[in-house]
């Protein structure tokens, strides 16, 4: 199973892909995280964007999707991935798709975790207040929920075009999210998970 999990920040998406990869037996990649590994191992692809990182620049989408296809030849993604955090526009999703038909690794299904922009407020700055952090107050996580519907929003519309996209509702009990989820994704030759 080849799955992009898309959804606001907040929306519980890097928890479900955690749960998720038991369940479907695949790697959880998360761009922020290969970014920040690559960055702390040294590696060539690492030192440059450390060095644009450190220049205040965003790290390129080159930069991004070079780190992003070494780790999909890695072995353990061979037979599928869930992939959380990229892409953020549709240039990006355009790289994706060329990226994947390359390897010929396409993807089969984006989900799209729907939550009350509200519920998210509340779930971010509950979580910052419990942690004692200052930086996730309701309008700084008001302003992240506007850049991401204004910048990562169309991505969602992008999936839909293709046929690709399947919306499910993000909110409830962890194992109640991710049945749903379970659900929504495309039966796969062999498949004999039970759908709840």
């Amino acid at each position: 199973m080849r799955l992009v999990l898309l959804g606001a920040p907040g929306s519980g998406k890097g928890t479900q892909a955690e749960i998720l990869k038991t369940e479907l037996g695949v790697p959880h990649i998360s761009t922020g995280d290969l970014l920040r590994a690559a960055v702390k191992a040294g590696t060539p692809l690492g030192l440059k964007a450390k060095a644009v990182m450190e220049a205040g620049q965003l790290v390129s989408d080159d930069i991004v999707l070079a780190m992003l296809e070494e780790r999909l030849e890695r072995p353990d993604a061979t037979a599928g991935f869930i992939l959380d955090g990229y892409p953020r526009n549709v240039a990006q999703c355009e790289a994706l798709e060329a990226l994947l038909a390359r390897i010929g690794q396409p993807f089969d299904v984006a989900i799209k975790l729907d939550v009350p922009s509200e519920l998210i407020v509340d779930r971010i700055a509950g979580r910052a207040a419990a942690q004692g952090r200052k930086d996730d107050t309701p309008e700084t996580v008001r302003e992240r929920l506007r850049v991401y519907a204004e910048q990562t929003e169309p991505v969602a519309s992008h999936f839909a075009q293709i046929g690709k996209l399947k919306i499910v509702d993000g909110v409830g009990e962890l194992a109640e999210v991710s049945r749903r989820i379970l659900a929504a994704l495309p039966a796969q030759d062999g498949d004999d998970r039970l759908r709840a």
